[in-house]
């Protein structure tokens, strides 16, 4: 009874002591809060000075130089009309003269001469309207405006929350644009922040992720392009708050854009015995992977060891795959295919795929997952492909529904598939050049699955590729338009 009241003394000490430490910790934030309140208090007080006698300096400055402009015209016209009245006052005085001679003239009744030298007066010389006038009513102002503004002068609020346009926003060639706009307009926006995080999860952004936030500071447009990435995760995660010279406003809602490719790779076990596949790279297997009569004598003379014996060997071979999936026999005969192992059932797809142009005989292309195990690439409706055949004479032909169309372009080491499957288009293009050798246009009616045959020979995949804004553009182009290969459709 005695240890569990000590028990008890213990654990109400400990508490309170925690609750102690809790207050003192909590007294400690708020005399900080008190100090940082008196001295950002201060600071915006003298930052509104500042403002104030700035705005105050502008004034004089502009009063000083309206103030210039009037003395300017009122000494041009006073010197206008100063040298008017300059002359008219001389005019005056000989004008006067001339009336006391004339009168001495009409006395002494000698009037030729007087005649001329009145027509000669300056009197009748004169012009009697004033040069300058001496209103100044153009120079007056109204400050009413200026006054409405001065008086709607307040502390900058702060800005509104942007909204990510998820339609606006692109993702291609390594990019990202990402598009956003403001509830209304709003003049006082100095900048914006941007912020970006990788995360590998399809949904909605979560609270807690495992990647930082990137921050791109002081973007000024309402969009901004994110370059350099590597696409080998899934979705990218953007946020975005408006700044003015003061505060800052509230994060967007996070938004995740996709940034994912289409990444695959070659499903061994459907692979024709003549292929050694590893990884994305396949090669010509004359053996088939069955050891030469040779080396098993070889091996029978050395040891009856089981773990020696052929059929062991064959078995644990790293070059061979291993059985074939559930589902999908492996082609045999001389259908020499192999598929990969992700099926396409929506979207806009692209790979590449680079092969040795002395192949004897090589073909890419898509298939149904049905593509029988004898059937050979572009011979049935099940698939579509491009065919390098480097028997007689070398060519290249579009294959579908064993029906074919010679491809009137050089012969490329690397070709370039996209695949539509919204739309039903299967395009091949020049890797390098990006240049488009053929389309096919049908209606996927159930997933297909890239598909590759080649007898010998080699080649190799790479996938994890965006669709390049070239072959995009292309596809727009060409959208509208009839297909040239509808015979193969």
């Amino acid at each position: 009874m005695n240890d569990l009241m000590s028990q008890l003394h213990r654990k109400i000490v400990t508490t309170l002591a925690l609750k102690n430490e809790e207050i003192q910790n909590f007294i400690c934030c708020l005399k900080q809060s008190l100090q940082n309140l008196e001295a950002n208090s201060t600071r915006v007080q003298e930052d509104l000075e500042s403002e104030f006698s700035s705005l105050h300096a502008v004034l004089d400055e502009l009063k000083e130089g309206m103030v210039t402009r009037i003395k300017q015209e009122r000494a041009s016209r006073t010197y206008e009309l100063q040298n008017q009245l300059s002359a008219c006052t001389k005019a005056l005085e000989s004008s006067e003269e001339l009336l006391e001679l004339a009168n001495q003239t009409l006395c002494s009744n000698e009037t030729d001469g007087f005649t001329q030298v009145v027509t000669m007066a300056p009197a009748f010389r004169l012009s009697l309207k004033a040069k300058a006038s001496d209103s100044m009513s153009h120079l007056m102002v109204d400050f009413t405006q200026e006054r409405q503004m001065l008086q709607a002068i307040k502390f900058l609020p702060v800005p509104a929350t942007p909204e990510i346009q998820v339609s606006e926003c692109q993702v291609c060639d390594n990019s990202v644009t990402v598009v956003w706009t403001l509830p209304e307009p709003d003049s006082k926006i100095d900048h914006f922040d941007l912020e970006y995080r990788r995360t590998n999860h399809e949904g909605p952004p979560r609270a807690r992720e495992d990647y930082p936030w990137m921050v791109m500071e002081g973007v000024k447009e309402t969009e901004y392009t994110l370059t350099g990435l590597r696409f080998d995760t899934r979705y990218m995660t953007f946020r975005v708050k408006a700044c003015n010279k003061a505060v800052a406003g509230e994060f967007s809602e996070p938004v995740t854009l996709e940034t994912h490719a289409f990444v695959f790779k070659l499903d061994a076990g459907s692979s024709h015995q003549n292929l050694k596949v590893e990884d994305l790279s396949v090669e010509w297997d004359s053996s088939g992977g069955k050891v030469p009569v040779q080396d098993i004598r070889k091996d029978k003379n050395r040891t009856s060891s089981p773990m020696h014996s052929p059929a062991r060997t064959a078995m644990m071979s790293p070059k061979r795959a291993p059985s074939a999936r559930v589902g999908r026999d492996r082609f045999t005969a001389e259908s020499y295919t192999v598929l990969a192992d992700t099926m396409i059932d929506a979207g806009q797809q692209y790979w590449e795929v680079r092969f040795d142009k002395e192949s004897k005989t090589f073909a890419a292309g898509i298939a149904l997952r049905s593509l029988g195990r004898f059937d050979q690439l572009g011979k049935t409706s099940a698939s579509w492909c491009v065919h390098l055949n480097n028997w007689l004479q070398q060519s290249l032909t579009a294959k579908h529904n064993n029906k074919a169309r010679t491809l009137d372009c050089p012969i490329p080491d690397r070709i370039g598939i996209y695949c539509n499957y919204d739309e039903g288009t299967l395009s091949f293009y020049n890797a390098r050049t990006k240049t488009l050798m053929h389309t096919f246009r049908t209606k996927f009616q159930q997933p297909v699955i890239p598909a590759f045959m080649v007898w010998n020979g080699s080649f190799s995949v790479q996938t994890g590729l965006q669709v390049p804004s070239i072959v995009q553009c292309g596809q727009k182009r060409n959208s509208n338009t009839s297909s040239s290969n509808a015979s193969l459709t």
